[in-house]
């Protein structure tokens, strides 16, 4: 699968599954899935030039973190930010732990 980056920012050619072409059907703001660890999310730019990270594969429905500002971020700065997500996690709740 050829996959593109919005905004034409450099591939990753081992980014997994790959990028969804196109826009939301909603927002129309342009979004693509990223693997990372074994994790999948998705990435939609804001209209303040940050990125917000639904966390598709976790156990809660539409948890997820936003990052501003991101703008041209590279995909492996987004793999950090996704890392640094997870990394927080309680593995009992899927939520950030409370300190």
């Amino acid at each position: 699968m050829d996959a593109t980056y919005p905004e034409g920012n450099d591939l990753d050619p081992f980014a997994v599954p790959g990028v969804v072409d196109g826009a939301d059907s909603e927002s129309g703001v342009p979004s693509f899935t990223l693997a990372v660890d074994g994790e999948l999310f998705d990435l939609r730019s804001d209209e303040q030039g940050g990125t917000h990270y639904t966390w598709l594969s976790g156990p809660n429905e539409g948890y997820g973190f936003s990052s501003s500002p991101t703008p041209r971020q590279s995909l492996e700065g987004h793999r950090e930010n996704i890392r640094t997500f997870l990394a927080q996690i309680d593995p009992t709740t899927g939520y950030i732990e409370d300190d």
